[in-house]
């Protein structure tokens, strides 16, 4: 203990020393922020109110552009007159293959292009070339669209 007491005591006035000059360097600088801040108000007042304004810009634009999605329900009625009878004239007009065909139904069960892939232990490449192949003979763009079709043409129950 008496090393440190000693060492204190010896150089109190340098401590000291170097306590009040940290003291004078923080009271210049805070007085020196305090002045620049003073003399340049109005450009500070005007950066915090473009930055204000920007940040009001971006948060309406991305408010007014965001896409809106509508759901639209809508009952189908369909009448089923006895057990499904696949349309084999449609069918060989449209040209549509078995295997496009499994495809189609399994996609009304509501199977996804994996799920249908890993049931016919095809690749998913595979799954959506029937898809893209499906969509171009039937003349319609979405899976829905498809199914809605092919039960309009007696392709699927």
């Amino acid at each position: 203990m008496a090393g440190p007491a000693n060492f204190l005591t010896r150089n109190k006035s340098i401590i000291l020393y170097g306590i009040f000059l940290a003291v004078l360097l923080f009271l210049l600088k805070w007085l020196e922020l305090r002045f620049l801040i003073i003399n340049h108000a109005f450009e500070i007042y005007a950066g915090s109110i473009a930055v204000l304004f920007t940040a009001l810009g971006i948060w309406l634009a991305l408010k007014l552009t965001k896409p809106k999605t509508i759901l639209i329900e809508k009952e189908i009625f369909t009448e089923r007159t006895g057990a499904f009878i696949l349309n084999e004239k449609e069918l060989t007009k449209l040209n549509i293959s078995k295997r496009e065909l499994e495809v189609l139904q399994l996609m009304s069960e509501g199977l996804s292009n994996q799920e249908i892939a890993s049931k016919l232990f095809v690749s998913l490449n595979t799954i959506k070339t029937h898809n893209a192949r499906l969509f171009e003979k039937l003349e319609v763009k979405r899976r829905t669209q498809a199914i809605e079709t092919a039960k309009k043409l007696s392709l699927i129950p």
